[in-house]
């Protein structure tokens, strides 16, 4: 006697589609993407239309100028320096400890919770690039300057309130930030060359 083939019940494939798209919705909100990260700096106002006019002088001795070139070589003021160096020049730039005539010049600023301080508020870190500056290197470069006024902060919070600069009131971070604004200027990137 032969044997009768069995027949496969077949699958209802009418809701398949419905249980993919559901799937892809499910993956799709529950997967983390990988997004960029960037610098986070707040943007200055636009200027009024009569401050465009005016020109804005800014003493020398008031800016520190960092230069990077296409090869990533540091430069500051005149002087190349490596990286590990630029975090200790920039709080000696911004705090002028010393009130040396070749740092920023320290005026007097009534700062509530603070009193009447010398401070040195009208001084410029401007950054300058080359156009071909590893973006490695500028982040780095970046990430000294704002750890400078990081670290001038938390000591001014210590000296002045006992705790760090992150577990101040909002107040007390306010009038820390008018001790030390962090004033970090971009110029346009040129064209310095790598050698």
């Amino acid at each position: 006697m032969a044997k009768k083939k069995k027949k496969v019940p077949a699958l209802n494939s009418s809701s398949t589609a419905d249980i993919s798209f559901i799937l892809l919705i499910f993956f799709l909100v529950t997967t983390s993407m990988d997004t960029d990260s960037g610098l986070s700096r707040r943007l200055p106002q636009p200027p009024d239309k009569e401050q465009e006019d005016a020109q804005i002088d800014v003493k020398e001795r008031n800016v520190l100028n960092v230069r990077l070139n296409a090869a990533g070589a540091l430069m500051c003021n005149s002087e190349i320096i490596e990286l590990k160096l630029l975090r200790e020049r920039a709080k000696e730039f911004i705090s002028n400890p010393n009130d040396l005539p070749t740092l920023p010049e320290k005026h007097g600023k009534t700062i509530d919770l603070l009193g009447d301080c010398y401070v040195t508020d009208k001084h410029v870190i401007s950054v300058q690039t080359d156009r071909g500056t590893p973006y490695e290197v500028y982040f780095q470069v970046q990430n000294e300057l704002v750890a400078a006024y990081n670290e001038l902060r938390d000591e001014l919070s210590r000296s002045k309130f006992g705790r760090p600069y992150e577990a101040l009131t909002d107040e007390q971070k306010v009038a820390v930030r008018a001790y030390y604004p962090q004033k970090i200027s971009e110029a346009e990137p040129k064209n310095y060359g790598g050698n």
